[in-house]
């Protein structure tokens, strides 16, 4: 069967910068270009960077006025791709998006040498983006509300509060513009996911780079999966807690961000159970404004691949927003246990114990000593059945969280 085309590729020696932004499926493409890198290779492509995706450089370039020391990571990025000569350099990272429009200039300047630099940017319709980014937010210690959050982004001007990163990465015609001014209108390709075809995304790179059919693959998901409204729900009300304990921002990353959510993702939630939805005025608002950004990039001149329409295409039947009552045990197991040992890790550095001992840090006539509390935790810890470690492990988090 002949292979459908979508594209023409860059040529070769084209340095291809894919610059997200974030939740347009950079995390997929990630990971199937991270796993197929000597392959690509074979056929003369340079996938940058040794990790799944060029974060680091794509953050030193986007810094406002960076150190020498914080320009290192792009200072080597460049010469990585200055050293893949006459074959094609492909990095991704949605990072990228967060440059100013001085920083992709000096992006592209810097990056071509003696080749060409080619933009990718990939887009999804922007009322699947608001509750996906929403949530991100949330599992970063955000603690307003999805209603309140949408109000901020599309009732108050400048619309920059609470979160004042947010248009400047998903307003995809200015994002475009930002890049289209520096690399050229005609070295810019916007691509246009297509949801209902998965794998149509990568075939559009493959063609880009001059690819065989099927050398980017799908890999297991990297823990990027998506909330339920009652686990949303949970982690919005932790962050208000600690906010209200005046934790740091540090330590309330380690326990809930690199602790909490990772365990309550690998919940698998049933199918029945409530996702976030967008309420109807608020779908009606983002409706609007994805119009003036497909007519935007319409206008600009870039490559479009894809259905651009499908950018402000309005749902036939909105589903109603749910309030969650309860959150399913599972999920709440999950996410304590994730609390319970990211801040028993917390713990064990800040304040080192004796091996093999876990020790006692309360007073012997505490309540819970009747019940053999001392005994136990004078015991050595390959002595202590799992269930009796947990609740130790339990009670120190408790402990170090009260302080």
């Amino acid at each position: 069967m002949q292979e459908e085309r979508f594209t023409a590729p860059t040529p070769p020696g084209t340095r291809l910068l894919h610059i997200g932004p974030h939740k347009t499926g950079t995390t997929a493409l990630q990971a199937a270009f991270h796993q197929a890198r000597d392959t690509l290779r074979e056929h003369g492509v340079v996938y940058a960077g040794p990790g799944r995706q060029a974060k680091d450089p794509a953050v030193a370039i986007a810094r406002k006025n960076p150190t020498a020391a914080e320009r290192q990571p792009w200072e080597a990025f460049c010469t990585e791709a200055a050293d893949a000569g006459g074959m094609r350099f492909f990095a991704s990272s949605e990072f990228f998006a967060t440059a100013s429009a001085d920083a992709a200039r000096t992006a592209v300047e810097e990056l071509a040498g003696e080749h060409p630099v080619h933009v990718v940017v990939t887009l999804r319709p922007l009322r699947k983006i608001m509750p996906s980014h929403w949530q991100q937010y949330v599992k970063h210690g955000l603690c307003e509300s999805y209603e309140t959050w949408l109000d901020g982004m599309l009732r108050k001007p400048p619309y920059d509060e609470p979160t004042p990163d947010f248009w400047h990465l998903q307003r995809h015609d200015e994002l475009i513009a930002r890049w289209a001014a520096a690399a050229g209108a005609e070295n810019v390709t916007a691509v246009v996911v297509d949801e209902a075809r998965p794998l149509w995304q990568f075939r559009v790179f493959e063609q880009l780079l001059d690819l065989p059919e099927g050398v980017l693959r799908p890999q297991e998901s990297g823990g990027n999966s998506s909330l339920t409204q009652s686990e949303a729900e949970l982690l919005l009300q932790l962050n208000r807690k600690l906010r209200d304990r005046n934790w740091s921002t540090w330590r309330q990353g380690k326990v809930i961000r690199e602790g909490v959510v990772p365990r309550l993702q690998s919940y698998e939630p049933a199918p029945g159970e409530p996702r976030i939805t967008t309420p109807p005025w608020a779908e009606e608002a983002v409706a609007e404004v994805a119009e003036r950004v497909a007519a935007g990039i319409a206008a600009s001149g870039v490559r479009v691949v894809g259905d651009l329409d499908a950018l402000s295409r309005r749902p036939e039947a909105p589903p109603e927003p749910v309030t969650p009552t309860e959150i399913p045990t599972e999920a709440a197991t999950e996410a304590v246990l994730g609390g319970i040992l990211a801040s028993a890790a917390l713990a064990a550095k800040a304040a080192p114990q004796a091996p093999e001992a876990v020790p006692t840090s309360a007073p012997a006539s505490a309540p819970e000593a009747s019940a053999g509390r001392g005994a136990l935790e004078d015991r050595p810890v390959r002595n202590v059945p799992v269930k009796d470690l947990v609740r130790v492990v339990a009670r120190r988090a408790v402990r170090r969280m009260r302080g």
